[in-house]
């Protein structure tokens, strides 16, 4: 059994439990349609031997009655049947995608770790859905063993023999169809995980357009997808090919085994042992039994795929935090608003052993900022220490550097060793949704949303926060001056109709308005000129006077305006100083600023 088969099938159990009144009611309409199906040669068995044997008008008429209430009984339970089916299979597919979309974006991260945005979007959509479609193939697997059952039944009445046959015979036919679906849930994972990487890589390159026009890499963008794209459509075409292959051998088993069944009921209708009515009655349910038996083929097909689909989902949802969360109790909202300046520790409610006790942040928050002996990733010992309202510059000479600093700070990883503090707690012991309110990293490739420029802005701001003041400060007035529609100027999704610089324009104002007490921004005018850097520097200095922020930037522009700057080298600081003397006095800040 591989790894994923287990989480993977608790997903479809979770699946089908959490629709089990729509399959139960489906199911059950399911059985009636069979059953009426099934029925269905049986009357007219009774109806040719009243009017053709027996010469029974009446009796003729009267079954003719019967056979009518029984289509008009089977078709309403398909027609009810299979949309309570088709309810449970949207709705669980639904439930799965909410799912899936709530872990991708949980505050603790991780499950993006590894895997392309394409890559998620198709296990959300594609594979989300497979699994859904498991609900109408339960229902159908009921109503079809229903149909069996009843044709089986229907035989024994007429002849033992037959009814043995069938009750013999399909069981052994479904373990054969049973064991020639393993290939196909093989390849239909291989498939999945190539068509998922595929579109990951689309959505990859599209993102990336006008980069790879700029550098003229379109031929090596498009070699690199044909050749993806080719591994796709060769799983593809396995995976068709297993499935047509399953199919040809189950319709050619099924066709072989009706044929016995038929042939027997011929030789009993020779013989004298059956009558007329009883063979045409063989003969159609020997015709009806196609359905089940080929639906029992689909049903497999189905479940094949889903299983891959699941056990695709299980790793999306299964995927390991990439920080911890903290859970405070039910009465933090109302404790918050009254919590003592010295912001004292709580216990939290009943946790994992080992957990950090949760704690809350002054109100309002102050915005101080301490790391001691911070190391993670290429950091060693960092010891930082910013004071509430200070502007701190923090120069890396590896881009690296930043990297592992800003998921630090943004919570995106937690330190191997050392410790964050924000106002003197350990922000480990904050819930993540309280520390980003306080301490918000706004990261250089900060992409935006489709929507309108002045909802981009405040994406993030609340009912007091200067939206005006923030759009003035980072130069997004002057692009909303040069649209037709000024703030209410559509833009389409993650920025593409506005230019590089205009994007970091917008991104900043977003952050700006979000007014929190710490904020830490990473190079946010390297696609802007340098006289609009320089107005943007003021303006963000004139904005945040009086709140703590953090720039972490090689711009000689911006950490023109802070009030000293931290400088990083090989992974720990090795000089803190204004701007001015460190370019004066230190050659390593005067190469990483000024080269």
């Amino acid at each position: 059994m591989r790894e994923a088969d287990l989480p993977g099938r608790n997903v479809l159990r979770r699946a089908v439990r959490g629709q089990r009144r729509d399959v139960t009611l489906g199911a059950l309409l399911g059985m009636g349609h069979q059953t009426g199906e099934a029925l269905v040669p049986v009357v007219i068995g009774l109806a040719v031997d009243s009017g053709v044997v027996d010469g029974d008008i009446g009796g003729l008429l009267f079954w003719l009655g019967v056979l009518a209430l029984v289509y008009v009984g089977l078709s309403y339970s398909f027609r009810f049947g299979a949309r309570a089916g088709e309810r449970a299979s949207v709705t669980a597919a639904h439930r799965l995608r909410t799912e899936l979309v709530e872990r991708v974006l949980a505050p603790e991260g991780g499950a993006d770790e590894g895997r392309l945005p394409g890559e998620l979007a198709n296990t959300a959509t594609e594979d989300a859905k497979r699994v859904g479609a498991v609900m109408m193939a339960l229902v159908v697997g009921v109503a079809a063993s229903t149909g069996l059952a009843v044709g089986a039944v229907v035989l024994l009445r007429v002849s033992v023999p037959l009814g043995l046959l069938v009750l013999l015979g399909t069981p052994v036919l479904l373990w054969l169809v049973h064991l020639l679906s393993k290939p196909l849930e093989r390849r239909s994972e291989t498939e999945q995980e190539r068509a998922a990487r595929a579109s990951g890589v689309a959505a990859d390159l599209v993102a990336g357009l006008r980069v790879l026009k700029g550098i003229g890499a379109e031929p090596a963008a498009v070699a690199r997808y044909r050749g993806i794209s080719q591994d796709s459509l060769t799983a593809t075409l396995r995976a068709a090919r297993a499935e047509a292959w399953q199919s040809g051998v189950v319709t050619m088993l099924t066709g072989a085994f009706l044929a016995v069944v038929a042939l027997v009921g011929g030789r009993l209708a020779a013989r004298g042992d059956i009558g007329l009515g009883e063979l045409v009655s063989v003969v159609a349910l020997a015709l009806f039994l196609i359905g089940p038996l080929s639906e029992f083929s689909w049903v497999n097909a189905e479940l094949a795929q889903a299983r891959a689909s699941a056990a695709r989902i299980a790793a999306v949802l299964g995927s390991p935090h990439a920080v911890r969360q903290q859970h405070v109790d039910a009465e933090h909202a109302v404790r918050q608003q009254h919590v003592d300046p010295e912001h004292a520790v709580r216990p939290r409610k009943a946790g994992a052993e080992g957990d950090v006790p949760s704690a809350a942040l002054p109100v309002p928050g102050e915005g101080g900022l301490r790391l001691r002996g911070l190391s993670y990733g290429p950091l060693r010992g960092v010891d930082l220490d910013v004071a509430p309202g200070e502007t701190v510059g923090v120069v890396a000479t590896d881009p690296a550097d930043s990297t592992a600093l800003l998921r630090c700070l943004a919570r995106h990883a937690d330190p191997d060793e050392g410790t964050v503090e924000l106002d003197g707690t350990d922000v480990t012991a904050l819930e993540l949704a309280e520390l980003r309110a306080a301490l918000l990293v706004a990261e250089h490739d900060a992409d935006l949303f489709e929507g309108s420029l002045l909802e981009n802005v405040t994406a993030a701001a609340g009912p007091d926060a200067p939206v005006e003041a923030a759009i003035t400060a980072s130069g997004t007035d002057e692009i909303v001056r040069t649209l037709p529609d000024g703030t209410r100027t559509a833009v389409t999704a993650r920025g593409r109709s506005l230019s590089g610089g205009q994007r970091q324009r917008v991104a900043l104002a977003r952050a700006l308005a979000a007014d929190t007490a710490v904020l830490v921004l990473h190079e946010p005018t390297t696609a802007v000129d340098a006289v609009t850097e320089t107005r943007m520097a003021a303006g963000l200095k004139e904005l945040r006077a009086g709140r703590t922020t953090v720039l972490v930037t090689n711009s000689p522009a911006l950490l023109a305006v802070t009030d000293r700057v931290v400088l990083l080298d090989r992974g720990s600081v090795v000089a803190a100083d204004a701007h001015e003397r460190l370019v004066h006095r230190h050659d390593t800040y005067r190469g990483a600023v000024l080269a």
